[in-house]
């Protein structure tokens, strides 16, 4: 399970599932240091959400083992009522008594699609993948909120958290190892670790 790269968002707005955000100029690199990261692995089936930010991410790695970019419209980003404007820390929309009915139930959650019904599609596309790939290895690319959500569900934690703890970076890899259709392992690795320290969105956690 792939995050996507950085994406071009100099209006630093939480584009959600707005079309036309694509990748930047790094977020193109990340996405192919993620691809020179598993090309010692064996990929059969790469699929990604309908977004451009995922598709431009899929798109190396597809091209390196010759497989085409599939869409599963249940990687998508989380639905959030909040998407297209702005919303970071320090910028007073938690304070604003105008979001407050809008942030009334952080359990739910009540300002976006809920936890458990982006769990539920996350590992439904998982387990399609699984079976896809027939037991070899599948890329499946989505966004952070999705993947983080699809892992705690797995580790059979709460699925309600604090955002600054997610461990989702930038083209990071989460990755569920099968036993049969039984998950038997998580792991995670950064293959472009080197490229996010120069992200803005990494600096300003506004990436999704």
């Amino acid at each position: 399970m792939l995050r996507h790269g950085e994406v071009y968002n100099p209006d630093q707005i939480l584009y959600g599932r707005l079309p036309g955000f694509r990748l930047s100029e790094l977020g193109v690199q990340m996405a192919k240091a993620a691809a020179q990261g598993l090309a010692e692995r064996e990929i059969v089936h790469v699929v990604a959400s309908p977004l451009e930010r995922a598709q431009q991410t899929a798109e190396p790695i597809a091209a390196q083992f010759g497989l085409p970019v599939g869409v599963d419209e249940r990687l998508i980003e989380s639905a959030n009522w909040f998407e297209g404007k702005k919303v970071s820390p320090g910028d007073g929309s938690f304070r604003d008594p105008r979001n407050w009915w809008v942030l009334r139930d952080p359990v739910t959650p009540s300002w976006g699609e809920a936890y458990q019904v982006i769990a539920e599609r996350m590992f439904a596309a998982v387990h399609a993948a699984r079976v896809a790939a027939e037991g070899r290895e599948a890329v499946l690319v989505s966004h952070q909120l999705p993947i983080w959500t699809l892992r705690r569900h797995v580790e059979r934690k709460r699925l309600w958290h604090d955002p600054r703890k997610r461990q989702c970076g930038l083209a990071s890899l989460t990755s569920f190892h099968f036993d049969g259709a039984k998950v038997a392992g998580i792991g995670y690795s950064e293959p472009a670790a080197h490229l996010i320290a120069l992200s803005a969105t990494a600096r300003t956690a506004k990436g999704a």
